[in-house]
């Protein structure tokens, strides 16, 4: 491992070097960071390459090790935390034993789940239940502020559990949200709600889609930059 320090700050990094034309800067899961770059590079080329990339290095180390070290299995315990709006929220279990469906209610600053017994596999599915509400009213509600912005309307709005997106638009105009945006923020939520909303004037991810985008969120780069950073804690 070799080291290098700037702007106060040090860190250890796996030198390789390859028969290759690129220079490039890898981290893996727990924050361990290798350059690759060619065999002819010199000293001065790799603190250069470091140095115009310090900042992101520094970013991108912290996020791996935050995941690293901050994810834990969810135990559904009282005073456990879970997000909601960006922020996070201890919940509260409380047990009615002649209830006859679990509830789930902010009630000041934590979440309150009323169940029949203490069963974690039930207090996961009242809560997965209780985001996919929230979720489907905090859309509908954000698409009906953007809505003036647009001369089409969408022809259905669903809340999904597809891993692998944060919303959809089909040409049918038919749009699809994460349940799980409940809990970013809301100018994040607002964010992919504005997306897909923009798919129904431009179907593709070409510039006056961007642009469109742009328009109504010019600082959407940041959000997009929350759910990357950020969505390994969205959990339930």
């Amino acid at each position: 491992m070799t080291s290098y320090t700037y702007k106060n700050q040090s860190i250890e990094f796996q030198l390789t070097l390859k028969k290759r034309k690129t220079q490039g800067i890898y981290l893996d899961a727990y924050g361990n960071i290798e350059l690759r770059v060619p065999r002819n590079t010199t000293d001065q080329q790799i603190k250069d390459l470091l140095e115009a990339k310090w900042s992101w290095i520094i970013e991108k180390q912290a996020e791996m090790r935050e995941r690293t070290k901050g994810f834990k299995e969810k135990t559904y315990e009282d005073e456990e935390e879970f997000m909601y709006l960006g922020k996070t929220y201890p919940i509260k279990v409380v047990i009615e034993s002649d209830l006859s469906r679990p509830k789930v209610s902010f009630v000041e600053d934590y979440l309150e789940i009323v169940i029949s017994e203490q069963d974690p596999e039930v207090i996961k599915k009242a809560l997965t239940r209780y985001y996919k509400q929230q979720c489907k009213a905090l859309v509908e509600g954000r698409i009906r502020h953007y809505q003036p912005n647009f001369k089409m309307k969408p022809k259905s709005i669903k809340i999904s559990s597809n891993k692998k997106h944060w919303g959809s638009c089909t040409s049918l105009r038919a749009l699809t949200f994460n349940w799980k945006l409940a809990m970013a923020p809301l100018e994040v939520l607002d964010y992919v709600v504005i997306h897909e909303m923009c798919h129904m004037v431009h179907m593709n991810h070409d510039r006056s889609f961007w642009r469109l985008v742009g328009k109504y969120m010019p600082d959407y780069e940041s959000k997009q930059a929350w759910l990357q950073q950020s969505h390994w804690k969205m959990v339930v």
